[in-house]
């Protein structure tokens, strides 16, 4: 089993990548990301007490048995393999999660930490004694608790660390602005770290009106994408359940709806969906496909950083792992009637993928929308989502698969597909 980075990486990581630019798609770079930010974690660790959030999931892991040693297991798996983690222990470990509160994202033409967590955590959850742990409900349940902290420190002043023009980290430098287009966003110039009042505000921009036109607005036959994102997959006939933890990651209604919603998920029984990823320069704002009124809007608790199986062991699994986090990962869920009586309901699944622990709904149950209305949005981290219709509705769609991983963005409210 011994083999060297080296090796792995030309075995492994060469031959699926890391989609969405969330993280490097070569492991030097995040090699490097994760020894360089050890080091200055371990520099602060001697002047800064741990985090309130932080230190009770240390004490969590040190009182449950299982947790521990499925965790210590999957750090000596990874270490043995020959990764290198930039800690070799859970108390390390521990120390760099309590520095992660206070990083925020620095701009990088080819070696991008957007996902920082996740670049922590990116072997160990695919060691064989990683699976179990990353699903565990109390664990994620801890995570979420020091991913919400660090979404504090995000949605604040002191955040704002990169939002400049530094040719070589900043937000607003020129090779950030070729990946952004900032002049289509809402922002002001003029005014102190162009008027964004955290890194949270920034990452959360609003396009500015008439960027993106809504497709046909006033034809209800013609269904409009719900964010800016790429093509994933498409499936029809979807099973009310199914083994969504295979290969070939069949969707599972059931399971994505939750337990608690099994007569919603019946509605959708046959139907069709369609699952398209966001990049870390995408637009992350949610808006409505169809025009009606909303009739459910709730958000599901679940994993974070848990892959599937069937993937093995790759820096991509989480990324080829996203028909099977939509029926685990935390996820908002907003289903909609629409005016049109022959498309029905029509759900939309946001699913936060890694550090997204905050999916905040704005358009909530009752309220009538637009095509094009916003519904709400992600805060920071990796994100994928569905659009699920009931059965009859929706032949085809305007993308066509099979979808390659460096695949071009969907506008956000561009026309998707017809109703029958």
């Amino acid at each position: 089993m011994e083999r060297n980075l080296k090796n792995s990486q030309n075995t492994q990581s060469n031959e699926r990548r890391r989609l969405g630019n969330w993280l490097p798609r070569d492991e030097d770079s995040v090699v490097r990301f994760r020894l360089e930010f050890a080091a200055a974690a371990q520099a602060r660790e001697s002047v800064a007490p741990l985090n309130g959030s932080v230190a009770d999931l240390a004490s969590f892991i040190r009182n449950d048995a299982v947790v521990r040693m499925d965790l210590t297991r999957a750090i000596e798996q990874a270490l043995e393999i020959g990764y290198q983690l930039g800690y070799s222990s859970i108390e390390e470990l521990i120390v760099l999660l309590d520095a992660m509160l206070h990083y925020a994202p620095p701009f990088s033409e080819s070696s991008l930490i957007h996902c920082p967590v996740n670049a922590l955590f990116d072997w160990p959850m695919v060691m064989p004694s990683g699976y179990a742990l990353f699903r565990d409900p109390a664990f994620n349940a801890h995570l979420k608790r020091v991913l919400n902290v660090w979404s504090g420190f995000l949605s604040g002043p002191y955040s704002r660390t990169h939002l400049n023009e530094d040719p070589s980290n900043g937000w607003f430098s020129p090779a950030a602005d070729q990946k952004i287009g900032l002049s289509q966003f809402i922002c002001d110039p003029n005014k102190p770290f162009r008027g964004f009042a955290s890194w949270n505000h920034f990452f959360t921009r609003e396009f500015k009106s008439g960027v993106r036109p809504v497709a046909q607005p006033n034809d209800d036959r013609v269904i409009v994408s719900a964010c800016e994102a790429s093509p994933y997959h498409i499936q029809h006939d979807v099973k009310l359940r199914d083994s969504f933890w295979i290969k070939s990651q069949p969707y599972s209604l059931a399971e994505i709806f939750s337990a608690k919603e099994r007569e919603l998920a019946r509605r959708f029984e046959g139907g069709s969906i369609y699952q398209a990823f966001l990049s870390a320069f995408y637009y992350h704002r949610w808006h409505a496909p169809v025009s009606g009124r909303i009739v459910k809007a709730y958000l599901v608790d679940g994993t974070y950083y848990s892959d599937a199986e069937s993937e093995g062991e790759e820096p991509s699994s989480l990324n080829d792992s996203q028909g099977y986090i939509t029926a685990v990962a935390a996820r908002a869920v907003i289903v909609i009637e629409a005016d049109r009586r022959e498309i029905g309901q029509v759900a939309c699944v946001f699913v936060g993928m890694a550090e997204v622990s905050s999916c905040n709904i704005v358009a909530l149950e009752g309220r009538r929308v637009k095509k094009g209305d916003e519904l709400g949005y992600f805060q920071y981290g990796g994100s994928t989502f569905c659009l699920i219709f009931q059965p009859g509705v929706v032949d085809e769609f305007v993308p066509r698969g099979p979808f390659k991983d460096d695949e071009p963005p969907v506008n956000v409210n561009a026309h998707l597909c017809t109703a029958r």
